[in-house]
């Protein structure tokens, strides 16, 4: 079930999910199971997964060289997915980022996530790793979650990278995308901000999910805003 349909179907309720990240390289999928076992009774309707990127690291050879090479430290989103749809019955939210990722890399796990029978999806830019002073979008891949998010509702439409495949299969994934109450640190202002999210909303994000907020007023009045932007 698409999470706009749990949020109509919730008929104004409040409702509780969860977010989780993915372990580890190397570390057991039942270190996850572990934390969510007790919590599966408050009935969450979806759990998000969170996207890791690769790092940067430089090793050293003996000859006082360095050599620099990409490290996933948590990879796995797909197959987690997977495994809290089946082991619990409920409807994983996967974290899709712009960030490390060529767009044939992002089309694959999309595909691996339609397979998977996985409707939602929430899209994101993505962070800046440690190595690096600004974002660096990675070559041959989407600059921002705006761009991501076309490539999501193209293939909604049935549009492939490969412009050969003909018949394909449309997606029918629901879209999520970000939203700042408090707007986006990298943002030169809160109007600036809502108006790269009417952006997103126009171009089909059919939910927003907020940053973390810590007073509620300024939820309040993000919200208004959005709702006057239509």
């Amino acid at each position: 079930m698409k999470v706009t349909e749990h949020i109509a179907k919730a008929n104004g309720s409040a409702l509780f999910s969860l977010e989780i990240i993915p372990p580890r390289k190397g570390e057991n999928i039942q270190n996850i199971f572990d934390h969510l076992d007790p919590l599966m009774e408050f009935k969450p309707p979806f759990i998000d997964v969170t996207y890791h990127r690769e790092e940067y690291v430089y090793k050293k050879h003996p000859n006082g060289l360095l050599e620099k090479k990409t490290t996933r430290k948590r990879p796995g989103t797909v197959g987690i997915c997977a495994a809290l749809k089946h082991r619990y019955i409920v409807d994983p939210v996967p974290h899709i980022i712009c960030g490390g990722f060529t767009k044939e890399e992002t089309e694959n796990a999309l595909i691996d996530l339609n397979f998977l029978g996985i409707d939602n999806v929430l899209v994101l830019r993505g962070d800046a790793i440690k190595s690096e002073s600004k974002f660096t979008p990675e070559p041959e891949g989407n600059d921002y979650a705006l761009d991501l998010l076309h490539q999501v509702k193209g293939m909604n439409d049935g549009h492939y990278l490969d412009d050969e495949m003909e018949n394909a299969n449309p997606t029918d994934f629901c879209i999520g995308v970000a939203g700042y109450p408090e707007k986006h640190f990298e943002a030169p202002s809160l109007k600036s901000d809502l108006k790269f999210l009417k952006q997103k909303v126009d171009a089909g994000a059919e939910y927003i999910v907020t940053q973390m907020f810590f007073d509620n007023q300024k939820f309040f009045e993000f919200e208004k805003k959005c709702r006057d932007l239509g």
